[in-house]
């Protein structure tokens, strides 16, 4: 965690990825970040992975460093409430960040008539005001067709969450972007962005639609190969398989070096009347090129090859499962400044990371952990809404409030 948007706050109505990392980016770069819920958790507080107790780890992950104010939003006085949360706060407030439903009550124009530079970014799945979801996103855009083995021809989803984590970035630089242009001019403004629309946005960042839109030439799938260069999984004579890449010149020269097989190259180069300084010729002889370096991994132990690679400035990385990072692999321990051991409510003591950047003007802090489920529910109301204790344990015993 480290401090650089001290004095500025967020309120965060959210759920799933998106908008949750988002408010869990900037608040672990020190901006005040309030989530508020509906008493009993959103839709997303018991979403997998959970202990057996069912507390999810997704839930206080995404949640890190924010504070947690519990409300019943069916209630006309719990809207009140969250409605003069979001508006308040002087120049540090008036920022709210959402991928639920923004009409009614949460709508920009209901917000703004409390607030006239009220800045709201609104998460959705699509321009058309459609619903959408990572998996479903990753469909259209036609990822699962060119990923996953070559002789195979159904669409493979990847795992890894890509789009969303895409859009939490993209919606914290908006929130910035925004505030910075309120601060100058003193004007708010709602922010869209819609989950489909970030991805479609990096195929075309990424050549894809050009690529068909002027060659014609849609990708196939190159199974474990790097598009466009060399690069694949090999394995050694003890089974350890790695991913052995030469995008550059040095690390292709180096790749030579460590195999020792420099004079095959270059008679291969000059069979198939190639030139492998250029690394569009190499993908296209990637399946020859493999068959060399294939002979040399599959002799090779593994600890050679390690520090053959390493010795000639490869570019390389073996292949591990999650549990071996976690409990192996030294970039995940406090040796590495971005994580920290902390308490985490419900869950217990585990390693958890802060932000991966690092800024020479603020000091590098512990990460702080998810809040309670309301924990900042009566701090929120005295601090920052200024009730007083008769109200505050009106509205407990009511039911409006809960924490």
């Amino acid at each position: 965690m480290q401090k650089i948007l001290s004095g500025l706050r967020i309120i965060e109505g959210s759920a799933f990825i998106a908008a949750p990392m988002c408010g869990m980016t900037l608040a672990q770069l020190g901006a005040d970040v309030i989530r508020f819920d509906n008493i009993h958790g959103g839709v997303d507080y018991h979403r997998w992975p959970v202990t057996d107790n069912n507390h999810s780890f997704y839930w206080a992950d995404l949640n890190k460093g924010k504070r947690s104010f519990a409300v019943d939003l069916k209630s006309d006085r719990g809207r009140e409430l969250v409605t003069q949360l979001i508006t308040t706060g002087g120049e540090a407030g008036g920022i709210f960040s959402t991928n639920l439903p923004a009409k009614g009550w949460l709508s920009y124009e209901s917000l703004k008539s409390h607030r006239q530079d009220l800045i709201q970014l609104a998460i959705v799945g699509d321009r058309h005001g459609g619903t959408a979801l990572d998996y479903t996103v990753n469909a259209k855009v036609g990822y699962p067709n060119i990923t996953g083995p070559i002789d195979d021809e159904r669409p493979v989803n990847h795992v890894l969450p890509a789009w969303d984590n895409i859009a939490a970035y993209m919606a914290a630089l908006s929130i910035l972007a925004a505030e910075r242009h309120r601060r100058l001019t003193g004007e708010g403004q709602k922010i869209e962005m819609s989950l489909a629309d970030c991805a479609l946005a990096t195929m075309g960042h990424l050549g894809f639609i050009g690529e068909v839109s002027i060659n014609g030439a849609e990708r196939p799938r190159y199974g474990n190969h790097l598009y466009g260069a060399f690069g694949r999984d090999f394995v050694s004579a003890d089974g350890k398989r790695m991913m052995i890449i030469a995008i550059t010149p040095k690390q292709w020269a180096g790749l030579q070096r460590a195999g020792g097989f420099g004079a095959e190259m270059d008679t291969l180069e000059a069979k198939l009347k190639l030139d492998f300084s250029r690394e569009g010729d190499r993908f296209a002889a990637r399946d020859e090129i493999c068959e060399i370096v294939e002979r040399w991994t599959g002799a090779t132990m593994f600890t050679q090859i390690k520090s053959a690679l390493d010795e000639n400035g490869c570019c390389w990385g073996p292949y591990q499962t999650v549990r071996e990072l976690v409990e192996d692999d030294i970039d995940v321990s406090e040796d590495n400044p971005i994580f920290s051991m902390v308490e985490q409510p419900n869950l217990g003591r585990y390693l958890v990371p802060g932000q991966p950047m690092s800024f020479s003007a603020v000091e590098r802090q512990p990460a702080a952990p998810a809040p309670h489920l309301g924990q900042h529910t009566d701090e929120i109301l005295a601090d920052l809404l200024g009730l007083g204790d008769t109200e505050i344990g009106k509205l407990h015993d009511s039911g409006v409030v809960a924490g």
